[in-house]
């Protein structure tokens, strides 16, 4: 007998699935028969059903190097947001940007936004992406948010309007309130009388699809988007098929192709990418006779028929990828990795032994045919994207795809709707829901994602869920309404991924848990409840990614046996126990991890009093990692600083790193392989207590960041911390030093509660010849909490300094006179004014803080 549908989630809640399209496809699947007779010669398939979920957020970046055309409609906004040739009206002043899907508005929104003559001319600028539905909460919640820089921690409406009100009173602001698509009064009037309050001049710009909000919001000035010219889709397609000018006869079949997008900028940017990837005459003009460009809906829909040649032009593989990211909200936002272990958790990504590395291959192929936008990138791995999104078109593409396999549910009116089939399932859970259907009819489901709101109350699966679900590849419970993980998850026999970031209320994982033996990622960043991992983690053999970033309460040792999860690729943080502690990990363990890449946090060195321990570790092995983090006890002040010595000179990392912290130290001396990291960018030591000599850092060639902490035996930073000895020969050639260049690539440069350092010998001091350029690259400099320090080193000069900020007893502040590119500065003259530097030829842009 099947349990009533309320008896396995608790409170009860209610759901429902939307249906509507964007406009554009509507009425697509009265002829999906006709695409068929083509499935064979484009290598894709279509199913029949309906799916509709969020709209996807927007941000206000943008990369202006990029947009072709929209120059006079770029300028026309511009000037109505500048309040040229026109009259003040009435407050709040909106302008409304009007045009189909695809059309370029968020685009041409961003570009308005960006603008020189706008940042200068407004006090506050706030970007907001409404969508659909028109949450009110949520939406006064991300104003709140553009304005101070953090969530507001209130959930009553009339409180986040009131909040609003305070904030932006006698401000003349700017607020982009992107993607709206409803008509209702009722959702705009409380930010219509909020947004009165402010000063005379402030602009509110809209962005929808629809006629009918430009009325509803009583707009000043309404911009009706037009489609671009041919020449302009043209500008758009080559510049993505990095096309030669002077290669006529591709310039004239391109020209006949570009047409075909109608004048849609989405469509000109993804047909490009299909040409790109198919750099031929011929190849092109296949794609110009194809009889898909005849269909009824390619031409009402526009934007179809470039989505299905890019689709088309995709391996199989990779398609299954691509229709993968139907499965997310509209409104989400993709993170690199996690795409990757969720193919991976399908099979989507072949044998086992490189699996991270084909999804990484099949992430860049999508995104280069333009199914991804809105990047963003790692500043420290080659701008490498870790996050992006998708346009709502191409997710509705997908949707359209995938529709009788993947569903999300998230209001109330599901009864009738056959999803037996569904293969992917999303449930969005909020304090009204009721949950009148049973999921344990759907036999052959493969994800759930269980996502809920902040306010959330409690939820507690009953017993039996999980039985019913027993083909679940992938479990997402998202959210801070999931409490506990029952003990029942042991029934998931097929489950690869298993994801409960952000459940802060969880404060255990089950010993079940560890007889998923096919498991592959356990995501338990932030659940900053959770003190210690289950005891059998030893037998989750198939284990490659354990992400733990922000279990800040994963404070016990983890369990004996780690090591023998040899497939293991994320190891984010290793926590050992005492040599007498029964049960507990030791650092041996990590012999034979050879594969960990990216980052990984040693903790409980402290307790390491055997040194061969160390080096079975073998750090120089695991050449796949660039981060590596190593923490000593913070409370044993009594422990014996040879120890620590003889550990961390054991623990040496293999070369390539290009990030290295060591905290609470309490060694002499520094080890010698610190110096042998030749590509090292960030260094950061902290507590280093019985330090007196800061190691020769300035022969890091690529060092761009140091951060010092808490060395409270330091007296005096010299020379030898440039890599110089005390007469002025370089420690290692005793040569000249005069055409050297230390610290050729810093960037950034920490000093924080260094109680006895008193000196910081600069050029010309202990026969340091002057002709040595120090720093060059410098643009940060922090020195807090040094009370002792009385002077800087003369070299800063000659530095690039932006933003200079000092806590401590200096008298040689002429230094800083020379710093014209100097932005922000804050001084803490200890009562010293007598010196104060003079400042008047600075040109700061941030206020003075003194």
């Amino acid at each position: 007998m099947i349990p009533s549908p309320s008896s396995w989630l608790r409170p009860v809640h209610k759901l429902s699935m939307r249906y509507s399209f964007a406009h554009e496809i509507k009425d697509l699947s009265g002829k999906l028969d006709e695409l068929f007779k083509e499935r064979v010669g484009f290598g894709f398939e279509l199913n029949r059903g309906t799916k509709v979920v969020e709209r996807p957020t927007t941000t206000s970046l943008v990369d202006v190097s990029k947009i072709c055309g929209r120059g006079k409609e770029r300028e026309e906004l511009v000037s109505n947001l500048l309040g040229k040739d026109s009259q003040e009206e009435k407050s709040p002043h909106v302008i409304s940007l009007i045009g189909m899907g695809g059309m370029g508005k968020t685009t041409l929104a961003q570009l308005a936004y960006n603008n020189d003559d706008v940042q200068a001319h407004f006090e506050m600028r706030i970007w907001v992406c409404v969508s659909d539905p028109f949450d009110q909460i949520r939406v006064a919640k991300a104003i709140v948010e553009s304005i101070v820089g953090q969530s507001p921690n209130i959930t009553e409406l009339q409180n986040l309007v009131n909040r609003i009100c305070y904030l932006i009173r006698g401000k003349k602001f700017f607020l982009v309130l992107d993607d709206v698509w409803s008509e209702k009064p009722n959702d705009w009037e409380p930010f219509e009388l909020a947004l009165r309050r402010g000063a005379q001049g402030s602009r509110i710009l809209i962005t929808t699809r629809k006629e009918g909000v430009a009325k509803m919001v009583n707009s000043a000035y309404t911009m009706n988007l037009e489609v671009l010219s041919n020449e302009d889709s043209w500008l758009i397609c080559s510049q993505m098929a990095s096309v030669d000018k002077d290669d006529e006869q591709l310039g004239k079949l391109g020209r006949e192709l570009a047409n075909k997008c109608k004048g849609l900028p989405l469509a000109a940017k993804i047909l490009g990418s299909v040409m790109g990837s198919q750099r031929s005459r011929q190849k092109w003009k296949t794609i110009l006779d194809s009889n898909l460009w005849e269909l009824d809906e390619v031409k009402n829909g526009i934007f179809l028929g470039p989505l299905l040649f890019s689709y088309n032009e995709l391996p199989s593989a990779i398609k299954q990828c691509f229709l993968y990211c139907a499965n997310f909200p509209k409104d989400y936002r993709f993170s690199r990795n996690e795409l990757v272990y969720q193919w991976m958790a399908h099979g989507y990504l072949g044998s086992e032994s490189n699996m991270e590395d084909m999804g990484e291959k099949y992430f860049e192929k999508l995104v280069m045919h333009s199914f991804f936008q809105d990047f963003e990138k790692d500043d420290n791995d080659d701008d490498k994207i870790i996050r992006c999104k998708m346009h709502d078109m191409v997710h509705d593409f997908a949707l359209l795809m995938t529709k009788n396999e993947c569903f999300t549910i998230d209001v109330d009116k599901v009864l009738g709707i056959d999803w037996k089939s569904a293969r992917h399932l999303t449930l969005e859970l909020n304090e009204e829901t009721q949950f009148p259907i049973s999921i344990y009819n759907v036999k052959n489901l493969r994800t759930l994602f269980l996502r809920s709101l902040p306010y959330f109350g409690r939820m507690v699966f009953s017993s039996d869920l999980f039985q019913h679900l027993t083909c679940l590849r992938s479990l997402n419970l998202k959210g801070p309404s999931f409490e506990k993980v029952p003990n029942e998850v042991e029934k998931l026999k097929h489950l690869r991924l298993l994801n409960l970031s952000n459940c802060f209320k969880i404060t255990e994982l089950p010993e079940t848990l560890c007889n998923l033996c096919n498991l592959q990622t356990l995501d338990i960043s932030d659940c900053g409840e959770i003190r210690k991992l289950p005891q059998g983690m030893s037998k989750l053999i198939k284990l490659r990614h354990l992400l733990i970033d922000g279990c800040d309460g994963l404070t016990e040792p983890f369990p004996k046996g780690i090591g023998r999860l040899s497939s293991l690729k994320t190891l984010e943080k290793f926590k050992i126990g005492g040599i007498n502690h029964i049960g507990e990990c030791k650092l041996g363990e990590l012999k034979n991890l050879v594969h960990l890449k990216g980052s990984l946090e040693i903790g409980g060195l402290e307790n390491v009093t055997d040194v061969q321990e160390a080096e079975n570790a073998q750090l120089k092995n695991k050449i796949h990692l660039r981060k590596l983090r190593l923490r000593f006890g913070v409370l044993d002040k009594n422990r014996r600083g040879e120890n620590d010595e003889l550990v961390l000179n054991a623990l040496e990392p293999q070369p390539d790193l290009e990030s290295l912290s060591i905290h609470y130290y309490r060694g002499t001396g520094y080890p010698n392989w610190v110096m042998s990291l030749t590509i090292l960018k960030k260094l950061e030591l902290e507590s280093w207590d019985k330090l007196e000599q800061l190691p020769p850092l300035g022969k890091l060639r690529f060092l761009e960041s140091l951060d010092i902490r808490h060395s409270n035996s330091m007296k005096k930073v010299g020379v030898e911390f440039l890599g110089i000895e005390s007469n002025g020969k370089k420690d290692e050639e005793k040569g000249s030093t005069s055409s050297l260049i230390l610290f050729p690539n810093l960037k950034s440069l920490y000093f924080w509660g260094m109680e006895e350092w008193e000196e910081w010998d600069g050029m010309g001091e202990s026969g340091v010849s002057e002709s040595v350029l120090i720093m060059p690259r410098l643009q940060v400099l922090k020195i807090q909490y040094c009370p002792e320090l009385k002077s800087l080193p003369n070299y800063l000069e000659k530095t690039s300094l932006k933003d200079l900020s000092v806590n401590c007893r200096i008298s040689n502040w002429m230094t800083f006179a020379t710093l014209s590119g100097l932005k922000t500065l804050s001084l803490c003259l200890n009562n010293d004014v007598e010196h104060l530097p003079p400042l008047g030829k600075l040109l700061l842009v941030e206020p003075l803080d003194i």
